[in-house]
C-alpha cells in the first residue's frame, strides 16, 4: 500500500497523521511497532478490565493479524482469541469473557477473576510484501479493595511509664496483598529501641512506655487497587508529675521568694504535668515545724493573718497511678511596697501635668492664707473694740505694752478719741490712779492691743 497505516484503537479507521505521532514515539515510523501504556496492569475482582494496545506499520500490507495468548507461571501460553483483519476466532472456552474489535488490537476482560491473574500476550502479524511481526506483554494483577482497618489496643486500661507496655493491632476484614503501616501524628513510625513490628508489620509493640509515646496513632493499609486509614487512636499512658511550680496572682517573684505588700492577700497556684492529674498538699514550715494547712491546687495567704513577716511553705504533688511525688519549696515576705507601688503610678503621668498640678495646688493654698491672715484677726479685734466702753481703753495706759513681746505679734490698728483739754499726754510711769483723771483721751493701737490680754484676765468671758 505504500503509506503509514495506524490503527486506531478506538475507531476502525485508518489515520496517517496518527500513524507518524505514535511511531515517533516508539522511535521509528518504519516496520511494525507494538506499544502498551504499562506492562502491569492492576484490575479488582469483579469488574471489567481493559488492556489497551498500540500498534502501527510502514508498508503495504493486504492482512492484519492479531493473536492474544495466556500464561501463568510455569505453564504454555494458551491461546485466547485471534483475527484476521475484522474477523475474530475466539477460543471456545473463553467466548463469552474476552472480547476484541479489529482491527483494534485492545482486549476487553469482563469479569475480572483471581484465575485471570497473569501474562498476557498479544502479537500482531502483517502479511503484505512479506511478513512482519511484533508483540507486547502485559502483567495482569486481580486484588479486592482494602476495607477500612480497626486498630485494637492492649490494654485497653492504659500503660505506666517505664513500667508497662503496650501492644497496637491494626484488623483488616477485606483487600489482598495488604501493606501495612503505622502512623504517628500523621508520620510513619520507624523501628527504635523501644518500637518493633511484627513480620507483617500489622502489630506495633512499645516496651515500656514512656511520655514521648503519647500521641495519635492510626493504622493505613494498602494494595494495588486501593488504600484505607484507620481512625486515630490514643494509647492511654500514665506519666508524672513533671515540671512542678508555683505561681501567684500577685506580689512581686525572685526565683523562690515571693513579696507581698501589708494588707493583701495572694493566691499561689501550683501545677505540674501528670496524667492523670495530681493531688496538692500544703505544708508550711514555722519554728522547725511542718504541718500541712491545706489540700488542693490553689492557696490563699492573707498577709494580715501571717504571724511572721517571713514564711516557708511546700507545694507537693502526687501521682496515685504511678506512685510518684514532687515538691517545691518557696518563701514569702510580707513587705510594705506602698511606697514603690505609687511612685510606679506616678511614672504614668506625664510631666507637664504633675507639673501643672502641683502649681495650681500651691497657688491656690497661698491665697487663702493670705485672705485668712488678712481679715481674721481684723475681724476679732474690732470686735473686741467695739464691745468695749471708752473708759476701759483709758485703763490700758497702766501696761507698757511689752510685757510679754509674743503678744506684740498681729495687725496693727490706730484709734483716735477726741482731746478736748488738750493737755499733753503723760508718762507711762505715773500710777493707774492718777493718769486716769489727767490723761487725755488719745491712744495707740500698741496700747489698744495690749490693754486686749489684761482685761480677759480681768474679766473672762
Amino acid at each position: 500500500m505504500g503509506q503509514d497505516a495506524f490503527m486506531d484503537p478506538f475507531s476502525n479507521t485508518v489515520g496517517v497523521f496518527q500513524c507518524k505521532i505514535y511511531l515517533l514515539l516508539l522511535g521509528a515510523c518504519s516496520g511494525l511497532k507494538v506499544a502498551v501504556p504499562s506492562h502491569t496492569i492492576h484490575g479488582i475482582r469483579g469488574q471489567a478490565l481493559y488492556l489497551p494496545v498500540h500498534y502501527g506499520f510502514h508498508t503495504p500490507a493486504s492482512d492484519i493479524q492479531i493473536i492474544w495468548l495466556f500464561e501463568r507461571p510455569h505453564t504454555m501460553p494458551k491461546y485466547l482469541l485471534g483475527s484476521v483483519n475484522k474477523s475474530v476466532v475466539p477460543d471456545l472456552e473463553y467466548q463469552h469473557k474476552f472480547t476484541m474489535m479489529p482491527p483494534n488490537a485492545s482486549l476487553l476482560i469482563n469479569p475480572l477473576q483471581f484465575t485471570d491473574e497473569g501474562n498476557y500476550i498479544v502479537k500482531v502479524n502483517i502479511q503484505g510484501n512479506g511478513t512482519l511481526s511484533a508483540s507486547q506483554k502485559i502483567q495482569v494483577t486481580v486484588d479486592d479493595p482494602v476495607t477500612k482497618p480497626v486498630v485494637q489496643t492492649q490494654p485497653l486500661s492504659g500503660a505506666v511509664e517505664y513500667v508497662g507496655n503496650m501492644t497496637l493491632t491494626c484488623i483488616v476484614e477485606g483487600g489482598t496483598r495488604l501493606i501495612y503501616q503505622w502512623l504517628k501524628n500523621g508520620r510513619p513510625v520507624h523501628t527504635t529501641s523501644t518500637n518493633s513490628f511484627s513480620p507483617q508489620n500489622n502489630t506495633l509493640h512499645i516496651a515500656p512506655v514512656t511520655k514521648e509515646d503519647i500521641g495519635n496513632y492510626s493504622c493505613l493499609v494498602k494494595n494495588p487497587v486501593s488504600k484505607m486509614e484507620s481512625d486515630i487512636t490514643m494509647p492511654i499512658i500514665y506519666y508524672g508529675p513533671y515540671g512542678l511550680r508555683v505561681n501567684s496572682d500577685k506580689g512581686l517573684k525572685v526565683g523562690e521568694v515571693f513579696t507581698v505588700d501589708i494588707g493583701e492577700a495572694i493566691l499561689f497556684d501550683c501545677s505540674a504535668d501528670s496524667y492523670p492529674p495530681n493531688t496538692y498538699s500544703w505544708i508550711r514550715r514555722t519554728d522547725n515545724t511542718t504541718y500541712v494547712i491545706k489540700h488542693g491546687p490553689h492557696l490563699e495567704v492573707a498577709s494580715e493573718k501571717v504571724a511572721q513577716k517571713t514564711t516557708d511553705y511546700v507545694c507537693c504533688a502526687y501521682n496515685n497511678v504511678t506512685g510518684r511525688q514532687d515538691e517545691t519549696h518557696f518563701t514569702v515576705i510580707i513587705t510594705s511596697v506602698g511606697l514603690e507601688k505609687l511612685a510606679q503610678k506616678g511614672k504614668s503621668l506625664s510631666p507637664l501635668a504633675s507639673i501643672t498640678g502641683i502649681s495650681l495646688f500651691l497657688i491656690i493654698s497661698m491665697c487663702l492664707l493670705l485672705l485668712w491672715k488678712k481679715y481674721q484677726p481684723y475681724k476679732i479685734i474690732r470686735q473686741k473694740l467695739e464691745s468695749r466702753p471708752k473708759m476701759e481703753y483709758r485703763k490700758a495706759r497702766t501696761f507698757s505694752g511689752h510685757e510679754d513681746a509674743l503678744d506684740d505679734f498681729g495687725i496693727y490698728e490706730f484709734v483716735a478719741f477726741p482731746d478736748a483739754s488738750g493737755v499733753p499726754r503723760m508718762p507711762r510711769s505715773v500710777p493707774a490712779s492718777d493718769s486716769i483723771s489727767g490723761q487725755d483721751l488719745h491712744s495707740t493701737i500698741y496700747e489698744v492691743i495690749q490693754h486686749i490680754p489684761a482685761q480677759q484676765q480681768d474679766h473672762p468671758e
